[in-house]
């Protein structure tokens, strides 16, 4: 038998055998984890966890007995270290956080002097993305974003200066050499610094490092493409989702790019559907989820043309428009090279829009992707869905509206929202989908006064556009306004009672308390004749008015929400009882 001789201890190859033979235990049961009961889900983690403590013990026991200049000592305490991590990892997973801890700090404590050795190099890398996740488990994480920064410059250190391949845990323990990866990213190595990655986004995310985030996202994501084995519909997904963070801080031609790179690897999904070799069965399930994810990148572009648009307004009109573009290099260079996106990427500008032309081909890209999403998110299968993809429509319609000059185009834009939005509504029942009709119904109603306000722009114009029929037309639109507005308080009424609530929840009571002085304005504008009726109409207005007046009293954080309606309520609160005693004639009260 074959042995190997240190200070006063024989170790046999058996010794190193047994070794072995029980690290292959340990990755199996690892491998088969994820078919554990749901009664019993770490089953076979706890069982690997019995096997690691064991090798533990002998390896701590054999290292007690060499100096570190023995031949074998250093490989030793590598597999110490890989046990050590092995057992960290499994605590983490099972939330067993102190023993994790204690573990992990013990593997770092073994090897961190040494960690850009190639027998090492790995095992440190997972000590330190492992911590990572714990602290951010616990809240800690200015502690998880060091101990993840602090693999970060351990990979990048490793790389500068090695050449060596690293070995993984289960080499250690193994006699057969692995084939070399195939590609770069496939290395064990770059698994996990794309790991670390991932991680850093989204401890940045949490510290509000909103930028950082972004940065870490998409080299994860790039990374993931350039491993040639990422799960596409994700990955596109994915890419769609950071797209939407880019759009809002104003790189649009960056934001365009991500969203060009989720279109062409779902092309490239498809495209392998119609050549692997699936049963009938497979082949629709994963026709089903590429039709969903598909919608919902249609979205994410109809999200950039609706968001470019309104950008684009703001920048044109506002004399305190802020630029919040963000101009980082390192953000703003983020790209995906091994794509050929310029197909994609000519469906739609990145410039700013200046003049109403430029804006209707934003206008009519984005309506036909929100035509597309919605050939999936339909009304009967996906209610809640098919009402947010009307909302941006009705915001395209919109903003679309606002370049227009013409106002007679202008109110043909808004009656084609309130078609959209009434044709919804009647849908909807309010029991199932209270959110959703309360948004369509406030929606609805501030639409009407934006073309009531339009059509009172065109008669003030030309008094020759002064007719009946006209006059007729604003007092229309003014009832319909009133409905709606008394339609979505009608919403907000406690179930029970059919009351309004003694308090607006704080993401009502803006809505409702607009509610009240457009309805006490609308009412104000009717065109009346009928001395009894204008008195009437009167008294309506005094009263909506009353209530912001009253609420706001009543609840001093609802001012700063209507602080500039709130002047206008109180002051006509003080006048409209003069104008209301003479056309009644006598007191009012």
């Amino acid at each position: 038998m074959t042995t190997k001789k240190y200070r006063n201890t024989v170790i046999s190859q058996d010794f190193f055998i047994d070794l072995r033979e029980k690290y292959d235990k340990v990755e199996t049961l690892l491998k088969e984890a994820n078919q554990d009961p749901q009664s019993e889900p770490f089953k076979s983690k706890y069982a690997a966890l019995e096997i690691l403590m064991e090798l533990k013990s002998k390896l701590v026991n054999v290292l007690d007995d060499l100096r570190s200049s023995d031949s074998s000592y250093d490989e030793l305490t590598a597999m110490l270290g890989g046990v050590w991590v092995s057992l960290g990892t499994i605590s983490v997973d099972t939330e067993e956080w102190s023993n994790g801890e204690e573990q992990l700090t013990n593997c770092l404590k073994l090897l961190e002097d040494n960690s850009m050795e190639p027998n090492k190099i790995l095992i440190v890398l997972s000590a330190f993305n492992q911590l990572g996740i714990l602290w951010s488990n616990r809240g800690d994480y200015e502690k998880s974003q060091n101990y993840l920064s602090s693999a970060e410059d351990l990979y990048r250190n490793y790389k500068n200066t090695c050449e060596d391949r690293p070995k993984e845990v289960g080499d250690l323990f193994s006699t057969v050499n692995k084939p070399p990866p195939q590609t770069k990213y496939d290395a064990p190595l770059e698994k996990l610094h794309t790991l670390t990655l991932y991680y850093l986004a989204q401890i940045h995310a949490t510290l509000g490092n909103v930028v950082k985030s972004a940065i870490y996202c998409h080299n994860t994501l790039r990374r993931q493409l350039e491993c040639e084995k990422p799960d596409m519909i994700d990955w596109a997904l994915n890419a769609a989702t950071l797209a939407q963070f880019i759009m809002e801080k104003n790189a649009f031609q960056l934001a365009r790019h991500h969203l060009a790179a989720a279109s062409c690897v779902l092309e490239q999904y498809e495209i392998t559907l119609g050549t692997n070799d699936l049963d009938e069965e497979q082949r629709g399930y994963l026709l089903e989820q590429y039709n969903h994810r598909s919608a919902d990148v249609a979205r994410c572009w109809a999200k950039y043309g609706i968001v470019l648009l309104s950008i684009s307004f703001d920048r044109l009109t506002s004399d305190d428009y802020v630029d919040t573009s963000v101009t980082e290099p390192e953000f703003l260079e983020l790209q995906f090279s091994t794509l050929e996106l310029s197909t994609y990427e000519s469906q739609i500008t990145a410039k700013y829009v200046l003049v109403f032309d430029d804006a209707k081909k934003v206008f009519h890209n984005s309506l036909s992707w929100l035509n597309k999403a919605q050939e999936f998110y339909t009304l009967e299968n996906h209610a809640s869905d098919y009402v947010s993809i009307i909302q941006d429509m009705s915001e395209l319609y919109k903003h679309l509206a606002l370049f227009d000059d013409d106002n007679a185009r202008k109110c043909k834009l808004h009656k084609k929202r309130i078609d959209m939005l009434e044709a919804v509504i009647k849908e909807l029942n309010p029991k199932y989908y209270l959110n959703a009709c309360r948004n369509l119904r406030y929606e609805l109603a501030a639409t009407y006064v934006t073309m009531f306000e339009l059509k009172q722009e065109i008669l003030q114009e030309n008094s020759e556009n002064q007719t009946p029929h006209a006059i007729k037309k604003i007092h229309h639109l003014i009832s319909k306004a009133i409905e709606a507005y008394n339609g979505f308080l009608d919403v907000l009424n406690d179930l029970k009672t059919k009351k309004p609530p003694a308090e607006f929840g704080s993401d009502l009571v803006r809505p409702a308390l607009l509610s009240y002085f457009y309805l006490g304005h609308l009412h104000s504008k009717l065109v009346i004749y009928n001395r009894e009726r204008q008195l009437e109409h009167r008294k309506k207005s005094y009263e909506y008015y009353k209530m912001v007046v009253d609420y706001c009293d009543a609840h001093e954080e609802a001012k700063q929400c209507v602080e500039i309606e709130l002047a206008t309520c109180r002051e006509m609160v003080e006048l409209l009882p003069a104008l209301i005693n003479k056309l009644v004639g006598r007191g009012f009260s």
